[in-house]
Parts: structure tokens; sequence; C-alpha cells
């Protein structure tokens, strides 16, 4: 190997590294804040692909429909919810929640899925492209979370692995239904070429590398400054003193779960350029992020990005010396790292009281 191929596959490595990152944030992010380890990470990522892609061929892209279908069932959640608990003393404020969740649930997917079955966004800016894939994917995350996590918030983390086990498998079929088994690519953000000596960098891996590292620096000075990002901080590191101190961990809940869709479905629509995404792709990439987070620990938000970092170049060096065994190689990386973990903590009997 001479120093050319080597910083191609550096390249390859740091650009696949950046997008599970992402996804290695997202997971530590869920996992703290709500005890979910959150396998359905990936499909997020395999819906904004596809999403874009078939925004992009002229397409009704059909995960509009499976959000109104999602705002619907939530919306009949909260309004069994409303009539369990309604007291003559709070009927005008129960009107009040139930018509701003008819609004957020039903209206906002109702205009969506309006939207992208009747105008033909092939034409548009591939910017206004992506945002219409977002606004598709995106809220799907906190409907997810109301009804599949919520009502087993104060479950033992087994059971929230279980659960996260079942909604993998049915959003995996829900993405068969809806995009069929054939993998789509989409438009590349940049053509351009640069040449550094005998080494060209795409223009698409600069974006890839720029957006994440962009979108990691947000994160930070959101979680350093902003007052929702402080009670997400406060969640993670003690829930039951974030309830006495009155944050709302069932708000924390669904806006982590909206920032990890934002995180997948972004990733989607980065990788999409560059490798084509089938419907149950999002697994494996949401896997190796996994990886990251394993090497954080599932806590630490640094060490889990400079552990996908690293699963990323394994991948990329593994592709060159031993291309029949890098997924192998990349998830045997999770091996030495559990044992390390598992000989130098405690344990803690927190989540079985």
């Amino acid at each position: 190997m001479d120093f050319s191929i080597a910083a191609i596959l550096a390249q390859d490595g740091i650009t696949s590294g950046a997008i599970y990152a992402l996804l290695a944030l997202a997971l530590v992010l869920v996992f703290s804040v709500t005890r979910v380890i959150f396998i359905p990470q990936g499909e997020f990522v395999a819906f904004g692909a596809l999403s874009l892609a078939a925004i992009q061929s002229g397409k009704f892209p059909q995960s509009a429909s499976l959000l109104l279908a999602f705002g619907l069932l939530c919306m009949a959640k909260e309004v069994v919810a409303v009539l369990r608990a309604s007291t003559r003393q709070t009927n005008t404020g129960n009107g009040k929640a139930l018509a701003y969740a008819a609004g957020k649930l039903v209206v906002a997917p109702l205009a969506i899925w309006l939207l992208a079955r009747n105008v033909t966004a092939q034409d548009w800016p591939l910017f206004a492209q992506v945002l219409l894939a977002l606004v598709i994917v995106i809220p799907m995350g906190p409907m997810i979370y109301r009804l599949a996590y919520q009502p087993l918030a104060e479950a033992s983390t087994l059971v929230l692995l279980i659960v996260s086990v079942g909604v993998h498998f049915a959003l995996t079929g829900l993405g068969l239904v809806m995009f069929g088994a054939e993998g789509s690519r989409t438009t590349a953000f940049s053509d351009a070429r640069f040449e550094i000596g005998a080494m060209q960098i795409s223009g698409q891996s600069l974006v890839v590398i720029a957006v994440s590292a962009l979108l990691i620096a947000a994160l930070y000075f959101y979680f350093e400054r902003s007052l929702s990002g402080k009670a997400l901080r406060a969640t993670a590191v003690n829930r039951l003193g974030a309830q006495l101190v009155g944050i709302g961990t069932t708000q924390a809940g669904r806006l982590a779960f909206t920032l990890a869709a934002a995180m997948g479905a972004l990733c989607g629509v980065l990788i999409a350029p560059m490798t084509t995404v089938y419907y149950d792709g999002g697994f494996l990439i949401g896997l190796k992020g996994f990886v990251g987070a394993i090497v954080g620990g599932l806590v630490s938000y640094p060490v889990a990005a400079a552990g996908a970092l690293l699963v990323g170049l394994l991948e990329s060096y593994s592709s060159y010396w031993a291309s029949a065994y890098k997924e192998v190689i990349v998830f045997t990386l999770i091996i030495p790292v559990l044992l390390w973990r598992s000989l130098s903590s405690k344990h803690s009997d927190e989540d079985e009281e």
C-alpha cells in the first residue's frame, strides 16, 4: 500500500466515520435520556434517503402516508388519555389541549401529505427537496416515542430493548411496503474534485464531513447554552432528580427522539448520493454507529464520536486488506471494548429499582 492509496482509504474512512459519529451521538442521547437502546435508528437513515430519492424521481414519497398514519394513532391516544383524565374543573383545558394536539398530530401531517401528494417537487432546488424529505421523516421520531415507548417509560431496560427490536422489525416491513426492494441513489450535493498532490478529494465527502462537524458543534452549543438542552442533560444525569425540579421527562424523551430522528434522516440524505440505499440498509449503518456508541459506553458523547470515527477508518482499511471480512472486523471491535468496560466498571442496580 502506497501513500496515495492510504490517503484515499483515510478519506473514505473519515467520511463514513462522520456519519457513524452522528448516529452514535443520537444513540447516546436517546439512551441517556430514556434508557432506550434505539435499534430503529437505522430506519430513519433509510427513510430519509429513500424519501429524497422518491421526491427527486417525481414519485410520491409513501413515508408521508406513514407520517399521517402515525399522527392519527397518536391523536387517538391523546383523545383516550384526555377522556380518562377529564374532570369538571379541567374541561376547558382539555379542549385546548386536544385542539393543540389535533393541530400538531393531524393538521400538520395532513398538510405535509397534501403537499407531497399534489406538488411536483422534482424540479425544486436540491435544498428544498432535502427540506421536504426531512419534514416528512423527522416528526416520526416523537410519534414513535408516544406510541411505543412513552407508555413503558418506567419499564426495565430489557423490556425497552425488546420493544426496540419489535419497532425495528415493524419499520423495516413498512419500509419494504413503501419503497419496494429496489435500492436508490440521489443527486450529489457537489460534483467537484479537488487534487492535493496525487490524492483526489470529492466535494461530496467534504460536504458530509462539514455538515457532520457543524451539526456536532451545534449540538454542543445546544446542550451547553439552551434551556431545553440543559434539561436534557439533567434528565440524562438523574431522571428522578429532573422530575423533582419540574423537568418533564416525557417532554425530554420526545425531544430526544426528535433529535435522533433528525440526525438519522440527515445521515440518510448525506450518504444517499454515495451509496445505494435499500429499505433495510439503514440497520447495518445504524449498527456501526452503535459500535461507536458502545466505545463511549452509551454515556460519553466525545468518546462515542471518536469511537465512530475509529469504526469508519477500521472499515475502510479492512475493505482493502480483507474486504470479505470487513464487517466481521468492525463488529469484533465490540468484544474487547465490552470486556474492558465489564472489568473496569462497577455493577449498578439503578435500573432494576
